[in-house]
């Protein structure tokens, strides 16, 4: 049974590769609007479980329920038209198309226009691709990213790629959006500005957010709720003030900054 009024539930998903248990166990469940955070040591299996929440990797056992229905068996694709996107830990831009092509990439999924008009170059299909130009800009501007739409994406200064990035999972019209290290290779003030940016989309696009980040002032900055592994399993759950004092956490961490 799944509860709809969770637009995420995981339960007991877990992944096998051969001999190995990379994932066991996981149970989240997501409440429309909130803010949640996934963190853990490197190798804990935070990638891995965006990559079956996302079609990438199915799970070899548990389930996955995304806004009531099972999410097992989609392709990537096919999960983003449901309502799921994400950003990656090392940047995927397409680097030789334009900013502002990036973007309209991720339109091309929600298309209106057929592949018929497309071909016969019909009306339908330049008032699509003019409709698709003008939301792209419109991202652009709140990204702060419009002065780039002509530039190259490969030709972005780093703390802007990863704004293009979160601002092209945005196009694709997503419930729920789930961010791999936003905040990774930033220097303290692009890490501010991407807290207040994660913070303005969230509210400005009605989100629901799963953020992975090893960035713990940020973390427990924004989020309301964490999620924490530790070699492929849960350890903890909880608000930022449970995580920051829970035994188990600190012990994973060995004492680093999360238990400051």
């Amino acid at each position: 049974m799944t509860n709809n009024d969770f637009l995420l539930q995981v339960k007991g998903v877990g992944i096998q590769f051969g001999g190995l248990k990379a994932v066991s166990e996981i149970n989240m469940e997501l409440n429309r609007g909130e803010l949640i955070g996934l963190i853990g040591p490197n190798g804990a299996g935070k990638t891995t479980t965006f990559n079956m929440l996302t079609g990438v990797y199915a799970p070899t056992e548990g389930e996955i329920f995304f806004d009531g229905k099972k999410l097992q068996g989609l392709k990537p694709y096919q999960v983003t038209r449901r309502g799921i996107s994400r950003t990656f830990q090392n940047i995927r831009l397409f680097n030789e198309l334009t900013v502002l092509d990036n973007v309209k990439v991720a339109y091309h999924s929600l298309a209106k226009h057929s592949m018929l008009s497309s071909i016969f170059r019909l009306p339908s299909h330049f008032a699509g691709e003019r409709e698709m130009e003008e939301k792209s800009i419109e991202f652009l501007k709140i990204f702060q990213l419009e002065r780039y739409k002509d530039e190259k994406a490969k030709n972005l200064p780093y703390g802007q790629q990863r704004r293009l990035e979160i601002a092209r999972a945005l196009a694709a019209g997503p419930k729920l959006l789930l961010l791999d290290e936003p905040a990774a290779g930033m220097n303290p003030q692009e890490t501010h500005e991407l807290m207040e940016l994660i913070a303005f989309i969230r509210k400005q696009f009605d989100l629901t957010i799963l953020l992975i980040e090893h960035d713990m002032p940020l973390v427990m900055g924004i989020c309301e709720r964490i999620y924490v592994l530790d070699h492929g399993q849960l350890i903890a759950e909880g608000t930022p003030d449970v995580i920051r004092n829970h035994p188990k956490v600190i012990e994973a961490y060995l004492g680093e900054e999360v238990a400051e």
